[in-house]
């Protein structure tokens, strides 16, 4: 038998041979190969055989199997072409949250996260630095046990996700099998789902061919295409994927560093980006950004800036995470495109909390990835200040999934036609007044969920939403023809629904109707946070929720709470605690509460939660110098134990500074402020505390 260019016989079809070892060779050789090409195609972008060869050894492998289904194994390129269609996508819980990160848009904002970061690491040297690029596509975190690929999953709400798992196998560039003999027990990687240009290019010739609707951009794109029920048509189309970061590890040390877990990824098979890099400093980051922008329009595929890791992992951890990020990282965006069109009209907008948003009706323009229709202008003052006018030249900018903005009119092209916009005395919506309250920018529609629409459409969308309720099935159409045909005025109406009222409406039908009503039932057993964020309390968003039940453990007790108890809750401030005692108190919002419970909305409970006293709550601490027996991090963690807050600045609002010996420039500004200084006897003595045990056999 003769060989082939790779130097193993080439196989007749089997239909039936030799001895069954001889096929499974034959078998575990091909897929060896094939994983091989792909991967060198997809991830190191270098082919390595015509595509005319690759397709023959596909082919053979797809005909050993038919006739030995035995052969057939989880890693083998032959399960990449999907499977049957789901009815829906199964929720994933990540085992540890898909947080986002914040964003810097300038040098400034740069300048400062470095700043921050020295502050937290308490580290005069130069910070080491992990970068790399900011991809426009769809976050998925996929799990390998074993070395086998067993789950994918969305980012979902950063803390449950779609499992995705049959579409992200049809993903060449993601493989089956990890390249290792010795991989992890579980390995949960982080990355980007992302289509490049050339494939979404090729993607939108053949929508075009077949009739069918053309993708706007190639983030749509890939997040459609990802998201598709059938994974036959996600296998069709190509997408791509580069692994940035870890979730859960067991049975491996973890690396000691962010770029050398990058490196170890790239070792087993797992497409790590090429443009990434080691730095150091603030200089060396904006250097990284500034080199990144340049080569920007030449790359295979869409970034909208780049991020930004503290390298070594055990500083990720000391420095923690706030809210919804980690203190470690942070995206630097590139500047917002911009586009120049005309503005036809200024209407006004009516959000779920009733505010009224200037909108500008534009021309058409094509900006940031979409073409753009509409504008924000924010609020009555930002139209003035800009002096927006109905007829004006203006600049249209959009940055990533930002809401498009007007940022200027030109004057040069002011025609003498214009009209100024003036604000609408009600709602256009509902008739009611329209108000403003005098601290505030923001307009508002007085009439409320109950006699405003846009109000219950908005309101009753947050409550149905995947951070709030999670009622699959319940989307903006279903919402709008329930609440325009009068069927549903507040959220406790959802739960009244029939099966019979459900199918009469467009675009429903029987099955479709039973699998709200099923939605609905499985909402009823929620948690005390998201029943408080589905709520719709202004000012009150994900992590206040979660704040205001970890505090308050029921309901009852937060619909006792006065402004003053609200604000021990930490980080809720005068306007939040406002804002959540008038929405409380108002009679409506009690009833419809009561409603939700009486339709058997339920979570778990707990007592309230009570807290020793803190004599530093709402202090803040700076250390300078050495200490004679706590070292500075041990002088932070027993100062943030009492309540108080450590800065690694002097101000105004700085309420002590705990000096030294050698303490510098920081204990000079004390001084010239006037800042109460004190050396560690007394901060241990406002403390109530002792030095450590060691400390006093000191001479």
């Amino acid at each position: 038998m003769q060989a082939d260019i790779f130097g193993a016989p080439a196989a007749a079809t089997p239909t039936s041979g030799p001895e069954a070892d001889h096929w499974q060779e034959r078998a575990a050789w091909l897929k060896s190969e094939l994983n091989r090409h792909s991967h060198a195609y997809y991830v190191l972008d270098n082919p390595s055989i015509p595509d005319a060869e690759y397709d023959r050894m596909f082919r053979e492998l797809v005909e050993l199997e038919l006739a030995h289904p035995d052969l057939v194994t989880s890693d083998s390129p032959t399960q990449r072409v999907g499977g049957k269609p789901l009815p829906q996508f199964e929720p994933a819980r990540h085992a540890l949250p898909m947080l986002s990160l914040n964003n810097a848009f300038g040098e400034e904002d740069v300048v400062s996260f470095d700043r921050r970061v020295h502050e937290g690491l308490q580290n005069g040297d130069d910070i080491t630095y992990s970068t790399e690029l900011k991809f426009d596509g769809l976050a998925i975190s996929v799990r390998y046990e074993n070395g086998y690929l067993v789950q994918a999953a969305t980012r979902g709400d950063g803390a449950t996700g779609e499992n995705v798992t049959a579409n992200i196998r049809t993903v060449r560039a993601v493989p089956l099998r990890l390249h290792t003999d010795t991989p992890p027990a579980v390995l949960e990687v982080r990355g980007e789902v992302l289509m490049f240009k050339a494939d979404f290019a090729r993607l939108n010739e053949r929508q075009r061919e077949a009739g069918q609707k053309e993708f706007v951009n190639p983030r749509n794109a890939a997040a459609g295409s990802l998201r598709q029920l059938d994974s036959k048509i996600t296998a069709q189309r190509t997408l791509r994927f580069f692994a940035y970061g870890i979730g859960v590890l067991e049975g491996a040390s973890m690396p000691a560093s962010h770029s050398a877990l990058l490196d170890w990824y790239a070792s087993m098979g797992l497409p790590v980006c090429r443009e990434r890099a080691v730095v150091h400093g603030a200089q060396g980051l904006l250097e990284f950004f500034h080199a990144i922008g340049d080569k920007r329009r030449g790359l295979a595929y869409d970034i909208d800036g780049v991020v930004y890791k503290v390298d070594r992992l055990e500083q990720q951890q000391k420095l923690g995470f706030v809210s919804r990020a980690p203190r470690f990282a942070i995206a630097h965006k590139f500047p917002a495109e911009e586009a120049m069109t005309v503005v036809q009209d200024i209407g006004v907008q009516v959000g779920r909390t009733g505010a009224i948003t200037p909108v500008a009706r534009l021309v058409p323009v094509f900006v940031g990835g979409v073409t753009v229709t509409n504008a924000t202008l924010h609020n009555e003052d930002e139209v003035n200040r800009k002096d927006i006018q109905i007829g004006d030249s203006v600049i249209v900018r959009r940055a990533g999934d930002v809401i498009p903005e007007v940022v200027a009119y030109v004057p040069e092209l002011r025609p003498d036609h214009v009209r100024r916009f003036v604000m609408p005395a009600s709602c256009p919506v509902c008739g009611s007044a329209i108000v403003r309250p005098e601290d505030e920018a923001i307009a508002r529609c007085s009439g409320g969920w109950i006699k405003c629409p846009a109000q219950r459409k908005g309101g009753l969308l947050h409550f149905v939403s995947r951070r709030a309720l999670d009622i699959e099935g319940l989307g903006e159409q279903l919402v709008e023809q329930l609440v325009d045909r009068h069927i549903i005025t507040t959220a406790a109406d959802l739960y009244k629904l029939g099966l019979t009222a459900l199918s009469e409406l467009d675009r429903m039908a029987e099955k479709s109707a039973q699998n709200v009503l099923k939605a609905l039932e499985k909402s009823k057993s929620t948690t005390l946070a998201r029943f408080i964020y589905a709520l719709g309390i202004r000012h009150v968003g994900e992590a206040t929720a979660k704040e205001l039940a970890r505090h308050f453990g029921n309901l009852d007790a937060l619909l006792g709470a006065s402004e003053e108890q609200l604000l021990e809750v930490a980080d809720i401030g005068p306007v939040v605690a406002r804002s959540i005692v008038s929405f409380l108190s108002d009679p409506l919002n009690t009833e419809l509460i009561e409603q939700l419970r009486a339709a058997g909305l339920h979570w778990p409970e707990s007592e309230p939660m009570v807290e020793a006293p803190k004599p530093f709550a709402g202090k803040t601490f700076v250390l300078t110098g050495t200490l004679p027996n706590l070292t500075r991090d041990e002088a932070a963690a027993r100062i943030e134990a009492a309540g108080g807050k450590v800065a690694g600045s002097v101000s105004k609002k700085t309420s002590y500074v705990v000096a030294g010996e050698e303490a510098g420039s920081k204990l000079t500004k004390a001084q010239e402020l006037g800042v109460a200084i004190l050396d560690e006897p007394e901060l241990l003595d406002l403390l109530g505390q002792q030095p450590p045990d060691d400390a006093m056999t000191k001479d």
